[in-house]
């Protein structure tokens, strides 16, 4: 087996960025991995291992989780798609194929939208839609009030949801950590015990919650304005083809995204439902995606 190495890079923006690469065994095809919200690289793992050794692997730590810096705070998921940009020249890679999960999904959308001649192929996992992450005020009964969509980070940051999950970063509280990811991510299916404390580790280095729910919130490369933002129409300058990948029992990314992703990349997308699986398919279905992975990427 390749080994899986964690390396670091200083970039022009000032950031030093962590990073996991495997080599490939036969010179094959690059593909960069961007993660989620309350992930690093380190997430990737079981991925990683299980892919052809054919495949030139990199998995990249966007600044202010896992390994990365995070000197200056993102206005937005476009900032983390000028990182990307950074990171994949420092490390001298043209072309290259990209998968990214949830809100790494929207990174990814960003980047092969502004650098379409670097993308052969894109990888949707689980992702957010291409009209973003809505978030709601605080209702006077505790619920999010669906009439009132949040417009700026200040709203986001005195949000109760947002508090609740930073307060407990900052705590470095574990059992809750773990207790939410229990109910939100591995609601199906856990990791195993070491694996899944490894991955705890890397959750409780997130120092930008706030920043990313804002990006989440006003992320729009759709044609459709909503409330928090105007739509961009950058989806429409992505030329890779895409494999959009989504679990049936996804309890973070809802059918309406997986479909608003659809309809606004049309034919360029393909969409695979995988059942008996939620937001994380690597531990849920990895069989299935690492199987689905190869035939988009390899043929």
């Amino acid at each position: 087996m390749v080994e899986i190495t964690l390396k670091r890079v200083e970039l022009p923006n000032g950031e030093t960025v962590g990073y996991r690469e495997r080599q490939s065994e036969s010179g094959g095809p690059t593909l960069l991995f961007i993660h989620g919200n309350m992930n690093s690289s380190k997430h990737w793992d079981v991925l990683m291992e299980s892919l052809d050794s054919r495949l030139h692997l990199v998995a990249i730590d966007l600044p202010g989780f896992g390994t990365s810096t995070y000197h200056k705070p993102i206005d937005g998921l476009p900032d983390y798609a000028e990182t990307v940009k950074q990171f994949v020249d420092a490390l001298s890679l043209s072309q290259f194929s990209i998968i990214g999960w949830s809100t790494g999904g929207g990174v990814a959308m960003k980047f092969a939208a502004d650098y379409p001649e670097q993308v052969d192929q894109l990888i949707l996992l689980s992702s957010m839609s291409t009209q973003g992450y809505p978030f709601y005020a605080d209702g006077a009964d505790g619920n999010p009030d669906l009439a009132k969509r949040l417009r700026t980070h200040d709203e986001m940051s005195a949000l109760s949801r947002t508090k609740l999950i930073s307060d407990a970063g900052k705590r470095q509280d574990r059992a809750f950590m773990r207790w939410l990811f229990d109910v939100s991510v591995y609601n199906l299916k856990k990791p195993a015990e070491e694996q899944y404390e490894q991955y705890v580790d890397n959750i409780l280095t997130q120092r930008n919650l706030a920043d990313i729910y804002h990006g989440l919130n006003t992320f729009n490369i759709s044609s459709v304005d909503n409330e928090a933002a105007p739509g961009s129409g950058d989806v429409s300058r992505i030329e890779a083809p895409v494999l959009a990948l989504w679990g049936a029992n996804d309890l973070v990314i809802p059918e309406s995204m997986t479909r608003e992703i659809m309809e606004d990349l049309g034919p360029r997308a393909e969409l695979i439902v995988l059942e008996n699986c939620g937001h994380s398919p690597l531990v849920d279905a990895l069989p299935a995606l690492t199987q689905h992975v190869e035939r988009f990427l390899l043929g």
